[in-house]
């Protein structure tokens, strides 16, 4: 019997040393994980920092972009209206002019602070005699958008400043 006692403590230490060896290998695989996890944070980190930054300076350059669209399109039709092309001329301002409440609706997210928003609504309202004008194929209406594209860089002056 004595075997046979020595040979159940033997295994019970073999069993208790077992669950410790697996108790230990969980231990290092959840240190490992946590290495590993800090490892991939470590580098993300910096990842997203720089996409947030540049996802702002795309965000600011399609700002401008849409500024500068709307002043190219306008001065496209004024440069037709004085070449005495008026159906270029009259198809780019209207473009000007819906391009234009599109930006100003879009609220937050427009290229324009709240004063500029204020004086370019009042271009909206020339846009009827504007179109008119350029439909009838009359030489004032050249000189109506000089005027509203010298009213327009004045009042984006610093459209791209926040």
């Amino acid at each position: 019997m004595s075997e046979s006692g020595e040979w159940q403590s033997t295994n019970a230490v073999t069993k208790s040393s077992g669950g410790l060896m697996q108790n230990e290998r969980a231990r290092r695989i959840v240190i490992y994980a946590g290495v590993l996890l800090g490892v991939f944070l470590l580098g993300l980190v910096p990842m997203w920092l720089t996409a947030r930054t540049r996802g702002r300076e795309l965000e600011a350059n399609q700002r401008t972009l849409r500024v500068s669209g709307l002043q190219n399109t306008l001065a496209n039709a004024a440069i037709d209206a004085r070449r005495g092309e008026y159906e270029p001329a009259r198809q780019a301002a209207s473009e000007f002019f819906s391009n234009l409440r599109a930006e100003i609706e879009r609220g937050r997210d427009s290229a324009f602070n709240q004063p500029q928003n204020d004086n370019l609504r009042a271009f909206l309202n020339t846009r009827d005699d504007t179109i008119t004008l350029l439909a009838r194929g009359d030489p004032a209406a050249a000189d109506r958008l000089v005027e509203l594209y010298n009213a327009y860089r004045q009042a984006t002056g610093g459209a791209v400043q926040r």
